[in-house]
């Protein structure tokens, strides 16, 4: 697959999430939690995501996957229980869209670290990966997909 990657500059960003450390196997159930738990308290509270639901990756320990999921949001919000309102740091990310599988993600990584290089930056930080659609919702569908990281020069 041919990625048409991005340098972004974006500002700081709200975020409403749910930390976690697990197994990759656990995703799935943790997405829903997350995602369920961050709609559940925006709507008791009036608010609304600005954006399509993330997943931060803080590393690739597929045994203790460090992971925070959640929703960006307009501005800062109160914590409750497990959900916490933290910010994306304003920077520079490289971006790509990648339509498939999830757990074919892998080259779109690679492609996103070779570009990155080819131009004088380096991967710094989390990785994100926004979903932008939901084929669990539509089996007809593929799986899109944007991934970001932070780069610094």
């Amino acid at each position: 697959m041919d990625y048409e990657i991005k340098l972004l500059d974006l500002p700081a960003q709200p975020v409403l999430i749910m930390h976690a450390v697990l197994p990759v196997e656990k995703l799935p159930e943790f997405f829903g939690k997350a995602f369920g738990g961050v709609m559940a308290y925006l709507g008791e509270i009036g608010e609304a995501p600005t954006g399509m639901p993330f997943g931060a990756y803080y590393n690739l320990d597929m045994s203790a996957l460090e992971i925070e999921a959640g929703f960006p949001v307009a501005h800062k919000l109160p914590d409750r229980g497990e959900l916490l309102c933290k910010e994306i740091p304003a920077g520079k990310f490289v971006s790509t869209v990648h339509r498939g599988a999830y757990d074919t993600m892998v080259p779109a990584y690679e492609a996103m670290t070779e570009w990155a290089k080819t131009n004088h930056l380096e991967p710094s930080g989390v990785a994100y990966e926004y979903y932008l659609n939901d084929p669990s919702a539509d089996p007809s569908i593929v799986a899109e997909t944007e991934v970001r990281f932070p780069v610094k020069e």
